[in-house]
């Protein structure tokens, strides 16, 4: 009985957290909405709110376990956040008539850049890491094939 009720306990103490942290992330991103209005930024507020959280979490302000399970459930359901982007789409459909081949060309390129220097990238990484990893093979196998030299004093020969 107690086993259950300490499950129980720790499940809503992880809801209460994730709760807690996901309605931070909402009330820090509405501040920042209103910040970049009230300055007249040309940045949106989320940018703004990623620059300061990023400040935050790197000055060790806030530590990062404080926000990582609302993140995580954020990331998690991103999926949800594309509805506005969509909204958005159908709001600004004049412009999109008339720009739309050459953002979508320029999105296309701009992603196929990304993934080739990725790629790269990647690529580079893991022929380095293997040359290094030959490297420490062969200075094992060399100091295993290396002859042992025995004193003269140890070997008896010198008595």
């Amino acid at each position: 009985m107690s086993l259950r009720f300490c499950a129980i306990q720790s499940k809503l103490g992880n809801l209460f957290l994730l709760l807690t942290q996901v309605s931070f992330f909402c009330l820090f991103a509405y501040s920042c909405q209103q910040l970049a209005t009230w300055l007249h930024s040309p940045l949106p507020g989320s940018v703004i709110g990623l620059a300061i959280l990023l400040l935050l979490l790197c000055g060790k302000v806030i530590p990062e376990k404080a926000v990582n399970n609302g993140a995580a459930w954020l990331i998690g359901d991103l999926l949800l956040f594309f509805i506005p982007p969509v909204v958005a789409v159908l709001k600004y459909e004049d412009i999109l008539e008339q720009y739309g081949i050459t953002l979508l060309s320029s999105m296309l390129a701009a992603s196929c850049l990304v993934l080739l220097g990725t790629a790269f990238t990647v690529d580079r990484l893991f022929n380095f890491e293997r040359k290094l990893k030959l490297q420490k093979q062969r200075k094992l196998q060399q100091a295993l094939r290396a002859p042992i030299l025995v004193s003269k004093t140890l070997s008896g020969s010198a008595l």
